[in-house]
């Protein structure tokens, strides 16, 4: 099932890469009683994702955070030790690093895409998503190769309203 505005998130263990290394994170503690942005990308340190996709959260944290979002948090499906290095790479503290290295959150929400052909495996789909308790109020998935527009830091903002 594909995931839609009006559906709970799961609660699924993902793993951040915390100061003794990787640590558990409940996705419905994580989500729970605030407004989460979450944006997933394909793959860490791959170049869209990190020449076009988390650059435009990184300068945009502060106007999503002051719009109403509580939490801001990226996800791919990376082991955390390779969401904490993206992480300091990209100079985005103020976004929290989502660790899915068995692509479990993003089967159980239908955004799993097969990579195996270029040798990337199961990776996830570029999507961008509000939710308030854990109920998707807006989900946008960019389909085509390349592009950044319904997942994009700036949708998100005129999202936010």
């Amino acid at each position: 099932m594909t995931l839609s505005i009006g559906d709970r998130i799961p609660d699924i263990t993902l793993k951040t890469n915390g100061p003794d290394g990787p640590q558990d994170l409940s996705t419905g503690e994580f989500f729970a009683d605030r407004r989460v942005v979450l944006f997933a990308v394909p793959g860490a340190f791959t170049p869209g994702c990190s020449n076009t996709h988390m650059p435009g959260f990184v300068v945009r944290a502060d106007d999503i955070l002051a719009k109403g979002a509580d939490a801001l948090a990226c996800l791919s499906v990376n082991d955390a030790f390779v969401m904490g290095a993206w992480q300091k790479d990209q100079n985005a503290e103020a976004i929290t690093m989502l660790a899915d290295g068995n692509a479990e959150f993003t089967r159980a929400i239908g955004m799993d895409k097969d990579a195996t052909a270029g040798g990337m495996g199961i990776r996830s789909h570029r999507y961008a998503l509000i939710a308030y308790d854990g109920v998707v109020e807006y989900l946008g998935v960019d389909t085509e190769k390349g592009v950044v527009d319904k997942s994009s830091a700036e949708t998100i903002l005129d999202r936010l309203g």
